[in-house]
């Protein structure tokens, strides 16, 4: 579906395991698509597990380029469902966890891409200024806009004036996960910057249409609100081609 959309890539997320090897084995079967993986580190990966991130990144091919700081097992994901179960914490009094520091290294070792994942929005700055500390130099802070993290305007502007790309999802728009209205995105990516952003889908739900499909739906809204084609380019192309180190 993605190559019938003329494609160049896509990243595989899971929440519960790697995806390096699973991206490694669909770039035999669709040699044309640039696959990548990688690891969200939830409870099934350990937590805040640099093993994990090591060994993910060592799979063969080298695919997996992705570490996001958790999901449905971060502590302010449970916090915001109100959940009362074990979690992945990634701060303490304001100051993050060693074992994420650890894990900030090996990204910075292998120069993968830090997702902020469903952290709070002061994590979110928390966990970008300490990877720009270590050399790292892509960053994606993870649908700034959607439950848990909900970043206000400022902060995401803080984190790219930090280097970071801020992620716009179209789940965020649709089904039982809508919180926004396009118009809202908008306005959000206007006073960010479209060099600064990145549309993606983040979908997979089984209520929620295919990636490809959303995808075009999502470039249309977005559209429909004003953005430029060279906009709309610069965050679908351009910038996670940035991000991927495709160039």
């Amino acid at each position: 579906m993605a190559l019938a959309q003329g494609m160049r890539g896509i990243v595989l997320k899971n929440h519960f395991e790697p995806t390096a090897s699973l991206a490694y084995m669909v770039r035999k079967q669709v040699p044309k698509l640039a696959t990548f993986g990688g690891i969200t580190l939830n409870l099934a990966s350990g937590g805040m597990n640099p093993d994990a991130v090591e060994h993910m990144a060592c799979v063969d091919g080298n695919w997996g380029r992705f570490v996001w700081m958790g999901s449905l097992d971060t502590e302010s994901h449970l916090r915001y469902l109100g959940q009362n179960r074990s979690c992945v914490p990634v701060s303490r009094n304001g100051c993050l966890l060693p074992a994420v520091k650890e894990v900030l290294a090996v990204v910075a070792r292998h120069q993968l891409v830090l997702a902020t994942g469903h952290c709070t929005a002061q994590e979110g700055l928390l966990l970008v200024r300490e990877a720009r500390k270590l050399g790292i130099r892509n960053i994606l802070v993870t649908h700034a806009m959607m439950a848990p993290t909900h970043m206000p305007l400022l902060s995401m502007c803080e984190a790219a004036d930090l280097g970071a790309f801020i992620e716009f999802v179209y789940n965020g728009l649709i089904g039982v996960h809508k919180e926004f209205e396009p118009q809202e995105y908008a306005e959000a990516i206007r006073a960010i910057g479209a060099d600064r952003c990145i549309l993606a889908s983040d979908l997979g739900q089984a209520t929620n249409p295919p990636h490809p499909e959303g995808l075009l739906s999502f470039f249309q809204a977005m559209q429909k609100e004003g953005l430029r084609d060279g906009e709309i380019d610069r965050m679908t192309r351009r910038n996670p081609a940035v991000l991927l180190g495709l160039e």
